[in-house]
């Protein structure tokens, strides 16, 4: 049998999953992180240590799959705060995650390392990945601990502005590729972390992460030329912020279009209460405060030009400067990764159009670049990132193996088939998904 039926169950009992307990868990953590003042650990010293990636401080953290915090997950868990470079080229504090199984690695060579890229958390503080995980209510947490469970290190960043001061400069192109880039060399520089030095590396992400990926993936041979990477995997990529705009504004991830509309912003310093009606500068405090969960259900359907000052949509302004040059600035496929590349998409996503996708892998393979092109069926983004997931996973293992690649230059005809996965459709999928992938 193959992975589609498993992929439309799996979405249906992840999403039911999902829904249901951070509906209820994010909205309380909300309520009681909004009078919250930011813990002292995510205060940035007065002076930063003086390379990329270098740690400036770390403690022991705590990693949980459920709000209730029932199922922790049996790792080392370290909070990190490290050095990286913002749009401007000068250094800034980052808070990440530092993820290491406690059994020993079971394979060839060294443990490797994930540069972990989340997906959208939102834009307060207490989204943050680092406070969710220890919240138990990262949304992520499962596939992460997929990863954990095959002996592999997480290195996952908070990038910047989560959870730090300042705004989150959300899908901006080149601080999030540092962010990625410099938390797999803080997680090779932690002590308590138990990470090889100059061990391998792979960098994952999907929709906001795997922009963050892909990101890192084009910027790692000038900023991050001493990692061994080998390979990235970027799902759902936010290539070209104009067509995602378009596709955002109204509809049911509206609230995505105002993280992207304050993070650039907040990246290029560029004053928006000219361009805000009252409504609309109340709309801009409230995605601040908000968390993906809780954006997604106050903001749904909003439209952008109930919101502007002269009551254009948003995406008018897109073309016309300051912000046309700052989208121009964010457009990711114009440089070829130096290390093969996975992109997958669903072709069903709402939120990313699927065509970004697949010019990003033209664009990359046209450059010269080792591209693998797989799309899948997975209805919505979310069942496209679980759709996405087996693949990604797989891929992964065979470039830590050092498996030869098989590139199809983004062609949909060329895409490989999906994996054969047997599913017993009378039995509970959730326990045979994680028995499949190996977690525990």
């Amino acid at each position: 049998m193959n992975l589609r039926p498993f992929h439309r169950a799996a979405t249906t009992a992840l999403t039911a999953v999902v829904g249901v307990s951070f509906a209820v868990a994010t909205a309380s953590a909300a309520s009681a992180a909004s009078a919250e003042e930011r813990p002292p650990f995510y205060e940035p010293p007065a002076e930063l240590p003086g390379g990329n990636g270098d740690v400036v401080r770390s403690e022991p953290s705590e990693y949980f799959l459920d709000p209730l915090k029932t199922i922790p997950v049996d790792a080392d868990v370290q909070r990190v705060m490290y050095r990286s470079t913002d749009g401007d080229g000068g250094p800034i504090a980052v808070t990440g995650t530092v993820i290491t199984p406690k059994d020993d690695w079971k394979g060839d060579g060294e443990r490797p390392v994930i540069g972990y890229a989340p997906g959208t958390q939102g834009m307060a503080d207490h989204c943050a990945p680092s406070r969710q995980l220890a919240n138990g209510t990262e949304y992520e947490g499962f596939f992460i601990k997929a990863m954990l469970s095959k002996g592999y290190a997480v290195a996952m960043t908070d990038y910047e502005g989560l959870g730090t001061p300042g705004s989150h400069t959300y899908v901006n192109r080149e601080v999030t590729g540092n962010a990625v880039l410099d938390v797999v060399r803080a997680a090779q520089r932690l002590p308590d972390a138990d990470v090889p030095d100059d061990g391998p590396v792979v960098l994952y992400g999907y929709s906001q992460g795997g922009g963050g990926s892909a990101s890192a993936a084009e910027l790692a041979g000038s900023y991050a030329p001493e990692l061994d990477i080998k390979g990235a995997a970027a799902g759902a990529v936010p290539a070209e912020l104009g067509g995602v705009g378009e596709n955002l504004d109204g509809s049911p991830y509206a609230a995505f279009l105002g993280y992207a509309l304050v993070g650039v912003a907040a990246g290029y310093d560029i004053d928006l209460d000219p361009y805000l009606n009252d409504t609309g500068k109340q709309f801009r405090e409230d995605v601040e405060n908000s968390c993906t969960i809780d954006g997604i259900a106050k903001f749904a359907f909003a439209k952008s030009a109930d919101y502007s000052a002269d009551g254009r949509p948003v995406t008018d302004y897109l073309d016309e400067a300051p912000f046309a040059d700052v989208v121009a600035e964010q457009r990711i496929g114009r440089t070829a990764p130096d290390f093969p590349v996975l992109v997958s998409q669903s072709r069903l996503d709402d939120v990313i159009p699927f065509e970004q996708s697949k010019t990003l892998a033209d664009d990359w393979c046209g450059a010269g670049a080792d591209v693998q092109f797989a799309p899948n069926l997975g209805p919505t983004h979310i069942g496209g990132a679980v759709a996405s997931f087996p693949r990604a996973f797989q891929w992964i293992d065979d470039r830590v193996a050092g498996k030869p690649t098989e590139p199809n230059c983004g062609s949909t005809d060329q895409a490989p088939a999906d994996p054969e996965i047997p599913v017993d459709e009378n039995q509970p999928l959730l326990p045979q998904l994680s028995e499949r992938m190996d977690i525990h």
